[in-house]
């Protein structure tokens, strides 16, 4: 693995960088850098891909810098370095799966295909009612904001993202916890500089989408992630979905899907079909 920095205006984004063949870039959760995906450049790379995780502004070792700027900015630059005149596959999750999206709709010139783990997808409406156990999650999250104390936010999130907001704090542990705190706790702690340009809204454009597309999600995510989707699975045509046993945040148990998904969209087919249980 190399890493390595590519300028887009004044910032220098943080890139790793691991085997040879077609281009596929990483794009990591908004509580993540790009860590998150180690074991999936790994796996890529063993597939024959030449995989690329890099980390957005404020974000692991990527800094925000005094400008104007926008994340679709910074994609196009990495892009126009590590796939230059190729279409490059885009693996995203969360805020990463968004960023997918966006530039599938702005550019897709660039996109040979995307596989997008509970992408965050700009435009889409809030919920406007919570079960219980997550009203009382985002309450305290409220409380520690009001306070910014942001060990106890950390906490609460990787309790959301990590645990899933419906199960029992502490679902998982040991090494995977400890990097989502390491991550996350970089993220809040980040000084944010500069005046972010954001992209348009994406909700009611996705059945522009013409790309092959994996759409994953985890069962153990917030209810109205899923139905963002399975929305977002039945409007792209012919769309896979896949689902497998955990929140949107490590997508690890899914590597082999992900794979699979940049195998087939490498080879410019994806066959559309149903729900997969990748438990």
């Amino acid at each position: 693995m190399t890493t390595h920095a590519i300028r887009s205006g004044a910032a220098g984004i943080a890139v790793e960088s691991e085997g040879q063949g077609p281009p596929v870039v990483l794009l990591h959760a908004g509580v993540c850098d790009r860590r998150m995906w180690r074991s999936e450049v790994a796996a890529l790379a063993s597939a024959g891909f030449r995989a690329h995780a890099y980390d957005r502004r404020g974000f692991g070792e990527t800094l925000h810098a005094d400008e104007a700027w926008s994340h679709l900015d910074d994609l196009v630059a990495v892009l126009d370095q590590v796939a230059r005149d190729r279409k490059a596959i885009l693996v995203g999750c969360s805020l990463g799966g968004g960023l997918a999206i966006d530039i599938a709709l702005a550019e897709p010139g660039r996109v040979q295909g995307l596989v997008l783990v509970a992408p965050a997808i700009s435009g889409a409406p809030e919920p406007t009612a919570w079960l219980p156990p997550i009203q009382a999650l985002v309450e305290s999250m409220e409380r520690a904001e009001a306070t910014d104390d942001v060990d106890a936010i950390n906490a609460l999130e990787a309790h959301a993202w990590l645990d899933g907001p419906l199960v029992d704090e502490g679902r998982v542990g040991g090494a995977a916890r400890d990097l989502f705190l390491a991550m996350n706790g970089i993220a809040l702690r980040s000084e944010a500089r500069g005046t972010q340009r954001p992209a348009a809204a994406a909700y009611d454009r996705v059945q522009a989408i013409a790309c092959p597309t994996l759409v994953a999600w985890g069962d153990l995510d917030f209810p109205h992630v899923l139905d963002n989707c399975r929305r977002l699975a039945g409007t792209i045509v012919g769309a896979r979905r896949h689902v497998f046993r955990a929140p949107r945040t490590f997508p690890t148990s899914s590597t082999r899907s992900i794979s699979t998904g940049c195998s087939s969209n490498s080879a410019a087919r994806f066959p559309s079909g149903r729900e997969a249980d990748g438990r």
